[in-house]
């Protein structure tokens, strides 16, 4: 049987574990309802429920964010920056969302200039590694701190 749904899989290894809709939503530490909503294909849960819903029912966290569109499920490569994103506990579901989205169209625009057979230069925007970070955020480093404040002849404020 092809499960295409987030719910249905869930549904799926629930029934597959013999624990009842009310025990894995004790077990994952989400409300009933709302386990039923994820089920039936009316909430879409963050990728901190995914992972204790897999914890829950012991199976990989990576196949439910396959599941929930969240993985890519051909691109093994790049899983591990993606499911280290996701496990981050400090960045918020948004955050996570936004990094992913921005490491995603990097790899597209890369690959898709060599795949064009095109080589890929950067261009001084997108170099990073030879920018000043005091410059570009508009501060001072702490050399030129201390050049302010040092009086331009050693005599001055004598």
């Amino acid at each position: 049987m092809t499960v295409e749904t987030l719910g249905g899989y869930l549904r799926e290894q629930r029934v597959n574990a013999g624990v009842s809709l009310r025990q894995l939503a004790e077990q994952a530490g989400v409300s009933n309802p709302y386990l039923s909503q994820i089920e039936r294909g009316l909430r879409r849960p963050s990728a901190e429920v995914l992972q204790q819903l897999a914890k829950a029912l012991r199976i990989s966290a990576e196949s439910l964010y396959v599941q929930a569109g969240i993985l890519n499920p051909d691109d093994d490569g790049i899983r591990s920056v993606e499911l280290a994103v996701l496990a981050d506990p400090v960045l918020t579901e948004r955050q996570k969302q936004a990094l992913l989205e921005v490491y995603l169209s990097f790899r597209a625009t890369t690959l898709s200039a060599l795949s064009n057979d095109a080589p890929f230069e950067e261009t001084p925007d997108e170099t990073v590694a030879d920018a000043d970070p005091a410059v570009d955020a508009g501060t001072s480093t702490p050399d030129d701190r201390q050049a302010e404040s040092s009086p331009a002849h050693p005599t001055e404020g004598i």
